[in-house]
């Protein structure tokens, strides 16, 4: 959805024959200067056409080159001759020759207002206040002579002293940019700043345009006569104000924003496929006009259907991006957007757009003047002057939101006056809460969340934005978002958009009368002023494009589409790390902030939680709807009923979030306060068999069936599996659900030729197809087909439904029962592995339902899988032993299951009695099965029940591993260890009592055997066997001496 700024254009004077060399509107006087020097007053008022009020005849000797007014004086300034004249209204006499601006070229005219303090003589400083400001009125006239500039200035309409300053060149246009500086326009390539109050001349410096490339104008080289004329037209200066700071510069094609200081200050650029004649500024719109030949037609071959006539461009300043076109001839429409020309059957005549003049009127228009080329036509029809009348403010604000470019509407308002827009205030808030919550969508929660907090936005619309989870019963779904917050409803965007297109389906009807007839909107005007019309997607267009689109343009237009993307489409589904980081968000910034600021403001009028909380309404006592109205403005304007609800919603979002991102933090909470006919062509597409192009004229009329007809045609004809389809799937994969009958009808011929190709329609990244009647549809064609499709959700797309899961097993289950019926061996396995694969890894399935399917046939191992999955372990188990008879799968089983200390802890015991005490008659021997079991996971059971399952003539020897491994059991282990410790423990005892009988007397007469001393009342030494007693000192020689005696 393009935004069209500006009405359609309207003529308010035709048939003027005198030759129009300037225009001047002022207030609702609009003076046309002729080259026979007469001056034409006419009166405009309101949207009516002009009316003559009178004629200057010859108002001055030759063609008034140049008209403007200086309101201080209330006189005309006209250029004639190099001349310079001074005309008062409304007698126009005496004229006053301004003799000193000789040799005249251009001039300017600004004026402004400032305050100034008035000078009492007498007056005391100390004691008296100063007077206030008297506000001034400063006007300037600056004339560009040859190599110089004169300067006269009138203060509240008293002549000031005249000033010159010489120049390097004479200035060809002269714009102000401030109420100091003027920008000079000496030529298409050399500009210059000049400043009134230092006389300082600055030349604007920038580097000399880069030769065409072949991306652009090599694209060109084919175009016919007119067109390389109109590529090729010798560049003209052109300068106009962008605002206070910026000014845009007219270098070839090219245009270029300075600032101030004589320099570019945006690296972004306006690339015209040609240099454009002239330029106007009506804020915030740039208008050009453009050479015959450098705009073509929407068709594919632009040397067939570039326009043979001028054209005026508009663009926005802040994007720099194209918002409409017009191509002579214009045709006035009652449609708001850009308007195709007259319809016409013959070739039309081209004219000069000259003279593009701005009106000092609230109305925002644009006044043109348009002269036929040929010299015939001029002199029977004359020319005409067309207004551009721009549509109010909030009309184009609206567009925008209702389109869902909010940045854009945002820097929009930053250009619109207060006086021109009464609510600017409310609106800027407004839109800020919905870009807010574009920001949201596109994830960029910390930016959202930090606008919220800034707009006090209501907390409760606020926690409305997160799932359920979250907000509970104030959760909101996503389509719903833009309404809540006071956007366009859904509906309105839909109707808008339906609207929009069966005007551009009427208006289709009336341009297949001539190739050049069309609205262009910023994309495709782009694309075809470059010379990239070919044939291909807009986005391999684009790739041609490079540098000359601005990083800061694309941006924009990025950010403006996901916010639009994010309005009318479907909203995907937020993934975890998102929805973490939009409740980090939220628990980082709104909520913590809220409820600080809520806590004081109810402490302020005596509510504090500690005290009242017990006594208020409970939160589900109030609607949603009551609590979405609660204002949303700064807390100091609300009633302590509303604070208290702020405070309820803030607190108890707080909590639920605390428990999704900082489950520590939950509990500490309730410890403190809480949007040509195709007939006629396609017989010459066909017969000059440009069949891609007549495939793009399908797709652009939504004819999908006919294109879709062609490719197969075409297809048909190679010889290569792959290229016989390539073009249809491809077509195919960009068709949305809306034309999901066709996609099926068109799929199915693909299909046949390579099932592989046509399973890639449905695996398209840019649309979203109803799986489920995808699905059918592929599985009445072939249920292998539809298996793919189906693994392909799940395995790349990450489809949990249990749903497609059940689908999926069921249709490997009827593959492989097919399969088997119809022998074939290979399709049977692959078909029966892939459904073992799937159900014993996945999850997502119903598992009874599953086996409910499956009970009734012989897939053993799917149906145990499935038993297992049931927790019917002893049944799985069966099917493995006495179905399968796959030991070691039963054993794989149970490793799979058990589990120690849990209800699967004793399925090895289970598989072990299966064995042992088999519960269908067999012939074959389970026992050594059973002792393998045993021998390999004896740890894994309980000793005592297996060997009690063990028939009586089982040997030792045969569970001689299993024993020795039941002993190795750490509850054995432990046993065996504490009866022998306890029996070491007796043993020590018992020998500790037999010393403890042994005695020794000493008397004064007892003799130590080593020294031969009376031992005494001494410390002494008791050596065994035999006792002898030495002092404590001798006890290591008379224990040498006995070892002596031993050996």
């Amino acid at each position: 959805m393009e935004m069209a700024p500006f009405l359609s254009p309207k003529v308010v004077l035709s048939k003027f024959k005198e030759k129009i060399e300037s225009l001047l509107v002022q207030g609702d006087r609009i003076y046309l200067g002729t080259a026979a020097g007469n001056l034409h007053v006419y009166s405009h008022e309101n949207s009516s056409d002009l009316t003559l009020i009178e004629v200057k005849k010859s108002l001055t000797k030759r063609s008034i080159e140049q008209l403007g007014f200086i309101k201080d004086i209330n006189s005309i300034v006209a250029l004639s001759e190099t001349i310079v004249t001074l005309f008062p209204l409304p007698s126009f006499s005496p004229p006053t020759v301004l003799t000193a601006a000789k040799a005249a070229f251009s001039f300017g005219i600004h004026s402004y207002t400032y305050l100034a303090q008035s000078e009492i003589h007498g007056q005391n400083e100390l004691t008296e206040p100063k007077p206030a400001p008297i506000p001034v009125l400063m006007t300037y006239l600056v004339v560009g002579c040859r190599r110089k500039v004169v300067i006269y200035s009138w203060k509240d309409g008293e002549a000031q002293e005249l000033k010159e300053h010489p120049l390097p060149h004479s200035p060809r246009i002269i714009t102000f940019m401030d109420d100091d500086l003027a920008c000079f326009a000496y030529s298409a390539t050399e500009y210059a700043v000049f400043s009134l109050s230092k006389m300082i001349v600055t030349e604007v410096t920038m580097s000399l345009p880069a030769p065409a490339t072949s991306s652009t104008m090599g694209a060109l080289t084919g175009f016919s006569g007119y067109m390389t004329l109109g590529l090729g037209a010798k560049s003209k200066p052109g300068v106009v104000k962008l605002n206070e700071e910026e000014a845009l510069i007219i270098k070839d094609n090219e245009g270029i924003i300075i600032g101030k200081d004589a320099k570019t200050s945006r690296p972004e650029t306006i690339g015209w496929p040609a240099p454009p004649e002239e330029i106007a500024f009506v804020k915030p719109y740039i208008f050009s006009v453009l050479p015959p030949g450098s705009v073509s037609s929407t068709n594919t071959d632009p040397a067939q259907n570039a326009v043979s006539t001028s054209a005026v461009q508009i663009r926005s300043s802040i994007s720099l991006l194209p918002t409409q076109t017009y191509i002579y001839p214009f045709r006035e429409s009652s449609r708001s957007s850009s308007p195709a020309p007259a319809s016409q059957t013959t070739q039309p005549t081209n004219a000069t757009i000259r003279l593009m003049t701005l009106s000092s009127s609230k109305t925002h228009s644009l006044f043109l003047v348009t002269t036929p080329t040929d010299r015939a036509t001029a002199n029977s029809e004359g020319s005409s002057i067309w207004q551009f009348e721009m549509k109010p403010w909030s009309d184009q604000i609206d567009e925008l939101v209702l389109a869902g470019q909010y940045s854009n509407a945002l820097k929009l308002l930053e250009t619109i006056n207060s006086r021109d827009l009464a609510n600017k205030d409310d609106r800027s808030v407004q839109i800020r809460a919905l870009n807010a919550v574009s920001e949201f969508q596109a994830g960029q929660f910390d930016k959202a969340i930090d606008t919220f907090t800034e707009l006090n936005i209501n907390p409760a619309k606020v926690v409305a934005l997160y799932p359920e989870s979250i907000s509970g019963r104030l959760s909101v779904s996503p389509d719903k978002w833009i309404e809540l917050y006071g956007g366009p409803k859904r509906k309105d965007i839909v109707d808008s958009s339906v609207r929009d297109s069966e005007i551009e389906s009427k208006e289709s009807e009336e341009t297949k009368k001539t190739d050049h007839e069309r609205p262009m909107t910023a994309a495709s005007e782009m694309l075809d002023n470059l010379g990239m019309a070919g044939t291909g997607s807009i986005r391999g267009r684009l790739k041609g494009l490079g540098a000359l689109m601005g990083a800061a343009s694309t941006a924009q237009k990025d950010d403006d589409t996901a916010s639009l993307k994010s309005q009318t489409s479907r909203p995907s589904k937020i993934n975890s790390d998102d929805y973490r980081r939009s409740i980090e968000s939220l628990v980082r910034s709104f909520l913590p902030d809220r409820r600080v600021k809520l806590g004081a403001a109810l402490n302020a009028v005596g509510i504090t939680p500690a005290d009242q909380a017990h006594q208020i309404t409970p939160l589900s006592t109030t609607s949603v709807e009551e609590l979405y109205a609660l204002p949303s403005a700064p807390l100091t304007q609300l009633t302590p009923e509303q604070l208290l609800r702020y405070a309820q919603i803030v607190d108890t979002a707080l909590f639920k979030s605390y428990l999704v991102v900082r489950p520590v933090l939950a509990g500490s909470l309730f410890r403190v306060s809480n949007w040509c006919e195709v007939e006629e062509v396609e017989g010459v597409l066909k017969a000059r068999e440009m069949f891609r192009e007549l495939k793009d004229l399908y797709h652009q009329k939504k004819m999908h069936g006919k294109a879709l007809e062609l490719l197969q045609q075409l297809g048909e004809k190679e010889e290569d599996s792959a290229e016989r389809v390539y073009d249809s799937v491809q077509y195919l994969r960009k068709l949305g659900p809306e034309n999901l009958d066709q996609v099926f009808a068109s799929a199915r011929w693909v299909i046949e030729q390579d099932s592989a190709r046509g399973l890639e329609i449905f695996k398209s990244d840019d649309v979203d197809l109803p799986r489920n009647q995808v699905a059918d549809y592929l599985e009445k064609i072939s249920p292998l087909l539809c298996t793919k499709y189906l693994e392909y959700l799940i395995q790349e797309r990450d489809e949990v439904s249990v749903d497609f899961h059940d689908r999926l097993a069921e249709l490997y289950a009827r593959i492989t029962l097919d399969a088997r019926r119809k022998k074939d061996e290979n399709l049977r396995q692959e078909s029966y592995d892939k459904l073992l694969l799937f159900i014993s890894n996945t999850t997502y399935y119903r598992v009874d339902r599953l086996y409910g399917l499956l009970s009734s046939e012989d897939l053993y191992e799917a149906r145990a899988i499935l038993l297992g999955k049931l927790g019917r372990h002893d049944q799985a188990l069966e099917l493995y032993v006495y179905r399968l008879q796959n030991y070691l799968q039963a054993e794989e089983y149970c490793k799979q299951y058990y589990q120690a200390g849990t209800e699967t802890s004793n399925v090895f015991l289970t598989l072990l009695r299966i064995y042992l005490r088999p519960t269908v008659r067999t012939t074959v021997d389970l026992l050594q099965p059973a002792l393998d079991l045993i021998s390999r996971h004896s740890r894994r059971m309980n000793t005592t029940e297996a060997i009690q399952l063990l028939p009586p003539l089982v040997t030792l020897n045969d569970v001689r591993t299993f024993l020795i491994e039941g002993l190795r059991i750490p509850i054995f282990d432990t046993e065996v260890v504490r009866q022998i410790s306890k029996a070491r423990n007796d043993q020590m005892a018992r020998k500790l009592m037999s010393l403890q009988t042994k005695r020794v007397k000493i008397t004064d007469s007892r003799i130590c055997p080593q020294c031969h001393k009376r031992i005494g009342p001494t410390i002494i030494a008791v050596h065994n066997p035999r006792g002898e007693v030495t002092h404590f000192s001798c006890r290591e020689a008379f224990a040498r001496k006995l070892s002596e005696h031993k050996r």
